[in-house]
């Protein structure tokens, strides 16, 4: 294999003097289009042209972006002097027209032709790699790119980050990223986007906060990304600061750039400022209608997500199956249950979509948040083909324990514990469930068995954002440098609430638990804690304060934050796992339908 490298500008083919020839020109004529292009090439062999190398590629490349990468790859293989030029631009065209493995496959002609390697064609077969999420030949292909001398080549360096990050390998990405000696903003955007991708946003976020201190100018791409990263994270205060960047330089509002607003805002808690963004907005796709429908489904509007549904049906683009996921939660969270069946049945019958696992998943938990358990199980028996998944089952127990149909409870725990043994959270529900019927034998007899199979309950935490630093608690949190005010002016607020009628509901924890342990371990869950911090450091502010919890709230909580709204005459906006909770006069807006 040759250990040789080249350089090259693709423009310098311009210059060859078969363009100017009529065959050339009927290349371009043919344009990406098979049944002209082989015409063409017909017209190649008998004007005596077939061995034309400036033309073979031209043809090739056309081809390719026709599709036709199979009939690409016979012409270069079958001409008798290919070059690095003609693999390396096939294998270019490829990775960009969204054909992985033909990309692939022209890179391994390059190899088997021991050519010359070029560093926009690692680039390439290294975003086929990404596309196809290919580790172990994108480790390959890395190997080849340090063996052939462009290991530490920014552009390779680049797309390799890509890699690594669309793979989850975000540790070794990192570490190539931080070899790149003069980061592009591509190099930043790649970054932030993997981390913000692979569901580490605060990770995302600190990328970005960094590219500032590095005083690298960010563009478009790097907003979206970041927008995305604070939509994820909660981040209200970075959001608006990169909101008012893209307005004071008067930034070109593309459509990704649109849609990201509005996620933004409508996932930081703010759908009237989403809605305004949304209606601003002179392009809207696709994404941006369903970003919108599901801020209106996330905090328990409804009827409104219903609306814009109707009119992206009449004025935007056809809805897809990420579309009807928003519409169909939206229904299950504000018991719309007769615009739920239609939303399910104009989604087969009108776009021709088929239900993934997430569009059962919601119409179980429609019918379930409803008390229409028989429905749900007879929409579980009659239309989810084959074996339902653990998620229908896990909304099927959830609708079990809130409605205390406890006997349909245990059937269904039973079925998730077979599907996934391994996952603590069934158990603990299951639990739970014979808690409230009072079979206490059962609930010693599922803890010993977690303890045994050391299964352990998923950790809850809430965020809160105070001056653009979050601050983190979990149940009984002492690490923050102002516990002791923390405790003492949550202490004040419980006795406040309990004189205006608060009553501890003991049922929101482990039933193994004695009663005034209970009642303990619920005082000092981190929701409270988050909520007593916040108010603490804003007394004397109107804005509400916003809590991020990464589980559901539980049902102690969510009675405690609205008496302590009431109390302090303050607003309280919850996101948990599902939705938003806003807590206000001692109301919250979900209603009790969560």
């Amino acid at each position: 294999m040759a250990n040789s490298s080249i350089q090259f500008e693709p423009s310098s083919f311009s210059m060859n003097p078969h363009h100017r020839s009529p065959e050339y020109n009927a290349l371009l004529l043919a344009g990406p289009r098979l049944g002209p292009l082989k015409q063409a090439h017909a017209r190649l062999v008998v004007a005596g042209y077939a061995s034309s190398l400036p033309l073979t590629t031209k043809l090739a490349t056309l081809a390719v972006a026709a599709g036709a990468a199979s009939y690409a790859h016979l012409l270069a293989v079958s001409h008798p002097a290919p070059d690095s030029f003609l693999f390396c631009t096939l294998t270019r065209a490829a990775a960009h027209r969204g054909l992985p493995a033909a990309a692939l496959t022209f890179y391994r002609s390059l190899l088997t032709a021991a050519l010359p390697f070029s560093s926009f064609a690692f680039t390439a077969v290294a975003k086929a790699c990404a596309d196809l999420s290919a580790l172990r030949v994108g480790m390959a292909v890395h190997a080849h790119a340090i063996l052939f001398g462009f290991g530490s080549d920014g552009f390779v360096q680049t797309a390799l980050v890509v890699l690594y990050s669309k793979c989850g390998q975000l540790a070794v990405a990192r570490k190539l990223f931080d070899a790149i000696r003069d980061r592009s903003v591509v190099a930043w955007n790649v970054m932030i986007s993997g981390y913000e991708q692979n569901g580490l946003a605060e990770r995302a976020i600190e990328v970005y906060k960094e590219m500032q201190m590095a005083g690298e100018a960010p563009d478009s791409a790097t907003f979206v990304a970041t927008l995305s990263a604070c939509a994820q994270a909660g981040a209200l205060d970075l959001g608006r600061e990169v909101e008012r960047r893209i307005v004071s330089e008067r930034m070109d509002m593309s459509v990704f750039l649109g849609a990201a607003l509005v996620n933004m805002y409508a996932r930081c808690g703010l759908v009237n400022k989403a809605r305004e963004w949304f209606d601003k907005l002179q392009e809207r796709n696709v994404v941006t209608w369903t970003s919108m429908i599901a801020g209106y489904g996330m905090h328990g509007h409804g009827h409104e997500a219903i609306k814009l549904f109707h009119l992206m049906r009449r004025e935007g683009p056809p809805p897809n199956d990420v579309t009807f996921v928003a519409v169909l939660s939206a229904c299950a969270h504000a018991g719309l249950v007769s615009e739920g069946r239609d939303a399910f049945a104009t989604m087969k019958s009108v776009y021709g979509l088929i239900p993934r696992a997430e569009h059962y998943c919601s119409m179980v938990d429609m019918y379930g948040r409803a008390g229409l358990l028989d429905d749900a199980m007879q929409f579980i028996h009659d239309s989810i083909p084959g074996e339902p998944g653990p998620e229908v089952w896990t909304a099927m127990l959830g609708a079990c324990k809130m409605h205390k149909n406890f006997n349909l409870g245990v059937e269904v725990a039973e079925r998730l514990i077979a599907l996934e043994p391994e996952n603590p959270s069934h158990r603990v529900l299951l639990s739970n469930i014979y808690a409230l019927s009072g079979k206490m034998n059962h609930v010693e007899k599922v803890r010993n068995t977690m303890i045994k199979r050391r299964l352990k309950k998923q950790i809850g935490y809430s965020l809160i954002e105070i001056g653009g630093i979050a601050h983190l608690f979990r149940m009984g949190e002492k690490s923050h440098p102002q516990t002791r005010d923390i405790y003492q002016y949550l202490e004040e607020l419980i006795h406040r609430i309990t004189d205006a009628g608060y009553v501890p509901e003991t049922d929101s924890v482990l039933h193994e638990l004695e009663e005034e342990e209970r009642e303990f371990a619920l005082r000092y869950h981190g929701e409270k804690l988050a909520v007593a911090f916040g108010l603490m450091m804003s007394a004397g502010s109107t804005a509400p304060i916003r809590i991020i919890k990464n589980l559901r709230i539980c049902g102690d909580c969510h009675l405690a934050i609205k008496y302590m709204s009431a109390v302090e005459n303050q607003e309280i906006i919850v996101r948990d796992k599902h939705r938003f909770h806003h807590f206000k006069d001692g109301k919250c807006s979900c209603q009790e339908y969560w």
